[in-house]
């Protein structure tokens, strides 16, 4: 069994469109000795487009996780040039893919990408589908980044929250004694980003610009937190199209951009009401935490509101480190998710493991 730290690689291409982050850390899978460089690469806007035709089930799907896998190859060549590492050094490939549809209600997870392709491609062992596992055993398959959190957060004052805000926002709650809940809290940036894109084709708002210039829809966002996802229990999981179509067609952009940004807060806020006990800080990840006018609005509602730049953590490179940490982690065994985490029924590993060609 794998015991010693080793050098890993972890790929995260996120429901946020925007590209891949790959990132290296040195790790057993129970503690991070050390950080190495990351990097991200941004799709370009025809790709991103081909991305979202497949979430509306349009486009050769085959054919789009070839290229999906033959980028993620490019991004690995990229970042062992800058850290300077060759295939051989990098112990595995932590390989999350791009998910297309996540229903665990009905046992549904999807993520496409050809972890044997990329195996293949890069010369090194290759951990992927990591979220079917645990659904197949009654878990919500999301979220998986909980675990990396808490070893992450040994040090800090407890309780605390980790927010992440990708497409979909997660919260992991690390409480004394090693307490962990984590779960999905509801939207984060992805409706924001296709409100961007309906107004002007934009990736995403960038600077918050757009909803800075609107005016939150107070009815639209009282109905939105209506929904009954925000009253059930955790564990829980959100799909990234849950909330599509919720915008009336007549709301300005600049009043939808707002309006969804407030809704992002305020789900974070409502999530808040199932922890045992309020956190003394909230540590924010994701691209979510670039957004000025959401960081105020999370301020506004929660308190203590802090990227974790503050802590010395790269913000951006937080989903990709984790897979690395969980690829680890996978070789081993070990759980990669817990009953207070996803709602599955026992401590779950999961992973498929795809092999170099000797």
């Amino acid at each position: 069994m794998l015991k010693e730290k080793v050098l890993a690689l972890g790929l995260m291409s996120g429901t946020s469109l925007d590209g891949i982050d790959a990132a290296l850390i040195e790790t057993d899978g129970e503690r991070v000795n050390a950080f190495g460089p990351w990097l991200t690469l941004p799709y370009t806007d025809a790709f991103r487009g081909q991305l979202r035709g497949a979430l509306r089930g349009e486009g050769d799907i085959p054919a789009l996780e070839r290229d999906l896998t033959l980028r993620h190859a490019e991004v690995v060549e990229v970042l062992l040039q800058k850290a300077g590492a060759a295939a051989r050094d990098v112990r595995v490939i932590g390989f999350h893919g791009q998910t297309l549809a996540h229903r665990p209600q009905e046992g549904i997870t999807w993520q496409i990408g050809n972890g044997a392709l990329l195996a293949e491609r890069t010369g090194i062992d290759v951990v992927c589908d990591f979220r079917r596992a645990d659904v197949a055993a009654g878990g919500q398959g999301a979220p998986l980044v909980p675990l990396f959190h808490a070893a992450l957060a040994s040090d800090l004052p407890k309780p605390c929250a980790i927010l992440n805000i990708g497409g979909v926002a997660n919260v992991t709650w690390i409480g004394e004694g090693g307490a962990v809940i984590a779960f999905d809290t509801g939207p984060g940036n992805a409706l924001i980003n296709d409100a961007a894109h309906k107004a002007s084709g934009a990736a995403h708002d960038e600077d918050g610009k757009l909803a800075a210039r609107g005016k939150v829809d107070s009815a639209l966002l009282a109905r939105l937190l209506r929904d009954p996802f925000f009253a059930t229990q955790p564990p829980k999981s959100l799909d990234r199209d849950h909330f599509s179509g919720a915008v009336p067609a007549g709301l300005s952009h600049a009043d939808a951009a707002a309006t969804l940004t407030e809704f992002t807060a305020a789900s974070v806020e409502a999530a808040a009401e199932h922890f045992p006990h309020a956190p003394k800080a909230w540590f924010v990840c994701g691209g979510g935490r670039h957004n000025p006018v959401l960081m105020a609005a999370l301020a506004r509602r929660l308190g203590n509101v802090q990227s974790v730049g503050t802590l010395g953590w790269a913000g951006d490179a937080l989903e990709a480190q984790a897979f690395a940490f969980l690829a680890v982690r996978s070789l081993r065994g070990l759980p990669l998710s817990m009953p207070s985490t996803t709602g599955v029924t026992r401590p779950v590993s999961g992973g498929v493991v795809y092999r170099k060609s000797l």
